[in-house]
């Protein structure tokens, strides 16, 4: 499984020729004012539910934009605030908060040794591929092929995340490969990894 996803991660990045137009920060902070009360002016949000923007890839933000917008994404907050955004708006947005820096967080002791197993190394027993195959060695992920930044990501984030993928009420991964690994992974699993991830440099 580690092999399949490693192989697909490389493919994707070399069969990716679309390239987004900049967009403009300084529009994009301007537009952002709407966005502060949950992701902060900075991109760095203050609510561990939602997630922080700060140096996210904006290749990630645009398409998770774009997925609220057209319902490929559904939550009841991000798709009303993406529906009325213009392609320019959301590639101004995305410039924006990729240009801010990241307040890293801090992992559980408790938590560490099992998320970082789990990280490095997957559980071959059930299955489950290793993070670092996608998102990297140090969480920043993988710019062309779309696999977003997770370093220093809020766990609470993290977790609700890879739930919604196991649950399958998140269907906007690529070929189902989220879906495919957290449904093969445990509570434990999960929170042991959002940890890990949230205090990833």
């Amino acid at each position: 499984m580690n092999k399949w996803l490693v192989s697909v991660s490389i493919a994707l990045s070399m069969a990716v020729t679309g390239v987004h137009a900049a967009g403009d920060a300084a529009a994009g902070k301007g537009k952002s004012a709407v966005c502060m009360a949950c992701h902060g002016p900075d991109g760095n949000s203050p609510n561990p539910i939602w997630p922080k923007l700060a140096e996210q890839h904006p290749s990630y933000i645009i398409k998770q934009l774009g997925d609220f917008k057209t319902g490929a994404r559904k939550n009841d907050l991000m798709s009303p605030m993406a529906a009325p955004l213009t392609d320019q708006d959301v590639e101004n947005l995305a410039a924006y908060f990729s240009s801010q820096t990241q307040k890293g967080g801090s992992a559980a002791a408790d938590r560490v040794a099992l998320g970082e197993k789990i990280y490095r190394a997957g559980n071959a027993e059930t299955g489950v591929a290793a993070c670092m195959a996608c998102h990297g060695p140090t969480g920043i992920g993988n710019a062309p092929a779309n696999f977003p930044r997770i370093s220093g990501q809020h766990a609470d984030y993290v977790a609700k995340a890879l739930k919604d993928f196991r649950q399958g009420s998140r269907t906007n991964d690529v070929n189902a490969m989220m879906r495919g690994v957290a449904a093969r992974m445990t509570d434990d699993e999960i929170a042991a990894v959002a940890q890990y991830v949230q205090g990833l440099r």
